[in-house]
């Protein structure tokens, strides 16, 4: 017998006009909300982190392929600032407040924050590069654990997760591995 769609509206209903002190979190969000918001705030932390980098590296890159790389560092510190944005609200949305502190904002990050001591190209794109393989490897486990606990922040975090790998993807067909 094939399965069949049903709702019950009418409790539907009743839970939307008692639950309204907590906004658009409904009881279909089944999520340990204190452990995503604090998994949030790690992404939040780690987007910032990523957004400096960025913009630091885009500043400071010198040699003959400046232009390029710096206009791509810009492009992708645009975007990591639009994640840092997104994740934030979301936080928002599920009854928390971003972590925006920069007295710890590094060490929530999963990935690190280090000035290259020259404007070497290819040590930028390198640890640029490497910084997108941790988002990515961190945020797939984020998806996975979500799972189908909260539909609306897993969406977001896949979104997120394609966004990096394109960054990764992007940086990959600049870098020169040390031979």
């Amino acid at each position: 017998m094939p399965n069949q769609f049903a709702l019950d509206l009418a409790k539907i209903r009743e839970e939307a006009r008692n639950h309204l002190s907590k906004g658009p979190v409904t009881s279909a969000n089944t999520s340990d909300l204190q452990r995503l918001i604090d998994v949030l705030n790690e992404v939040v932390a780690t987007e910032m982190v990523c957004y400096l980098r960025y913009t630091q590296n885009a500043i400071v890159a010198q040699g003959i392929n400046r232009e390029q790389v710096a206009a791509l560092f810009r492009e992708h510190a645009g975007e990591e600032l639009n994640h840092f944005q997104r994740v934030s609200d979301r936080i928002n949305q599920l009854g928390g407040t971003p972590d925006l502190d920069p007295a710890t904002l590094v060490a929530r990050s999963h990935t690190e924050y280090e000035a290259p001591e020259e404007s070497d190209l290819q040590e930028m794109i390198r640890e640029n590069f490497v910084a997108e393989r941790i988002a990515i490897e961190t945020y797939t486990e984020i998806v996975r654990w979500i799972g189908e606990s909260d539909p609306t922040t897993r969406r977001l975090m896949e979104d997120l997760l394609k966004e990096e790998e394109d960054h990764a993807d992007e940086l990959n067909d600049l870098y020169e591995p040390a031979s």
